[in-house]
């Protein structure tokens, strides 16, 4: 029994031996790799690595957090994250929660040094994800400097070609596929200019997309509607058809129509059906083409960039340029010899640095309307006829929609939405006044709008006919008003044209009188 106790006394005090001179190694690797020099660091790891792939058959693929000269996150990354969560966590026996920007739900990740085994087409694969702190001497500038996260892929050397060619597309299809359905859609507005630099420069601002117009509460003829819907449809899966004829995958609209008629809701409905993201371009705040370019490069796929107001927003106009090249040939030709007053102050370099047509047909049209993809340009305006045919020819602005005022089919839409009916003994009624009074989708649906919390149809449906009655009379009156006011300046060039003559031949008499006194 001495004897055992003995054996048992040594071989106890061996192991605390071993787990003391370990404890010892582990310290003083740690103070030596804080002074160790990088360049030998780096060496002694790629030495170790060398060893280990001499030992063990596997492959190590890493994709980084960050890329070198970027402040942003590697697409590759989130791809990875994107598609392990889907795929892949529900294995992991450590998981991260995080609420995303913008976002009203938690996205679940493989938390760091957690490792998940993942199976294609007979492949075993493991994924690992490893942090990796700063050393206590280094001063970080950024944020993604402080600690570095990376994803470790690895495998048996043999499935190297099927990684390669299958396996990493598939992870990046799927990831990106992930992040679209857990994303929530955002409207992005551009920043000034002056905003661009700095460490947290931001081209774009968002707000979260939260716009509840869809296509079924649009108040518009259903076979119109039909037909968007179908054009959408063919955009948002011809990403093969674009590229087989040629062709850019984008495609621009212009919405036209008297306001009030549901431009900026038909956008939003857009937005809604395709579940893409809002860039509202405020044209007025872009001092030149080449920060409109930079805009157009900071926005990403499946988006819709929106110009509202296109006739308002700056002078793009091919009528007023002309309008401008006449006024000056006339004050040209008129002799005067004024003093000219010489350019105000810094005038000749606020018109070099502004957008130009020229400019915003590139942005539309050119080499650089190419980079990334799926992306539809809208333009909104409430006067067609003042835009240049160039910016809105085909090609440009594909598809050109007319906002009309309400018609009979619409109603019915609004009548369903807001009232939850589909007949009634006004309808009549109502279908005959819309058929002869102008009235915008907006004030339809106003007059339909309940006033208290109990819905009374009849009481909704009689304001509205009530209110279209009283549209009609008013555009009667002014009707009457205008012919009158023809007649009455038809009647004052008669009187001027009589006057005229009569002034003429009291002045041929005055002439007859002086030549024969004269005489």
């Amino acid at each position: 029994m001495e004897a055992i106790a003995g054996d048992v006394h040594v071989h106890g005090y061996g192991w605390a031996g071993v787990w003391s001179a370990a404890a010892s190694l582990i310290f003083l690797w740690s103070m030596v790799q804080q002074h160790l020099p990088a360049q030998l660091e780096e060496y002694l790891s790629a030495l170790s690595r060398r060893l280990q792939a001499a030992i063990t058959p596997y492959v190590t693929i890493s994709i980084d957090e960050h890329v070198p000269d970027s402040f942003g996150r590697s697409e590759a990354y989130l791809a990875a994250e994107a598609y392990l969560s889907a795929t892949c966590a529900s294995g992991a026996r450590r998981l991260r929660a995080d609420l995303a920007a913008d976002s009203d739900r938690m996205s679940v990740a493989v938390d760091d040094h957690e490792e998940v085994v993942d199976g294609f087409r007979g492949a075993k694969l493991w994924w690992r994800k490893t942090k990796t702190l700063p050393r206590g001497n280094v001063i970080s500038w950024s944020a993604h400097e402080e600690e570095r996260r990376t994803y470790c892929l690895t495998f048996h050397h043999r499935h190297r070609g099927l990684v390669d060619a299958f396996y990493l597309p598939h992870v990046l299809a799927e990831g990106r596929a992930a992040t679209v359905r857990n994303r929530q859609r955002r409207l992005f507005t551009n920043n000034p200019s002056s905003d661009w630099s700095g460490y947290e420069a931001r081209v774009w601002s968002h707000v979260k997309l939260e716009h509840p117009s869809t296509f079924a509460t649009l108040g518009m003829d259903p076979d119109k509607k039909r037909d968007i819907i179908d054009d959408l449809d063919m955009f948002r899966d011809g990403k093969d058809y674009y590229a087989s004829v040629g062709k850019a995958w984008k495609r621009g609209y212009l919405l036209f129509g008297p306001p009030g008629t549901g431009k900026s809701t038909m956008i939003a409905a857009m937005a809604k059906y395709l579940d893409y993201d809002v860039y509202d371009l405020e044209l007025t705040s872009v001092k030149s083409n080449t920060e409109l370019r930079r805009l157009f490069i900071e926005t990403k796929g499946k988006s819709i960039i929106v110009v509202e107001d296109i006739d308002c927003s700056l002078d793009l106009t091919g009528k007023r340029k002309k309008k401008k090249k006449k006024a000056s040939k006339k004050k040209g030709k008129s002799g005067d010899k004024k003093k000219k007053t010489p350019p105000a102050p810094g005038a000749g370099k606020d018109e070099e640095n502004k957008v130009t047509l020229s400019g915003l047909l590139n942005f539309i049209d050119g080499l650089w309307s190419a980079c990334g993809g799926e992306r539809i340009i809208v333009f909104t305006t409430n006067h067609k006829e003042k835009l240049d045919p160039a910016l809105i020819r085909r090609g440009r602005m594909d598809v050109h929609i007319e906002m009309t005022y309400c018609c009979f089919e619409s109603f019915k839409v609004l009548a369903k939405n807001y009232l939850h009916v589909t007949d009634h003994e006004l309808f009549h009624e109502i279908r005959q006044l819309l058929g002869e009074v102008n009235m915008t989708p907006a004030d339809v649906a106003e007059n339909l709008m309940p006033k208290s919390k109990k819905k009374d149809v009849d009481t909704s449906l009689a304001r509205l006919a009530k209110a279209l009655k009283e549209a009609k009379e008013e555009a009667l009156a002014k009707a009457l008003a205008g012919a009158e006011h023809e007649e009455g300046t038809e009647d004052d060039d008669e009187e001027e044209d009589d006057s005229s003559s009569s002034s003429e031949e009291e002045e041929n008499g005055k002439k007859k009188e002086d030549i024969w006194n004269d005489k």
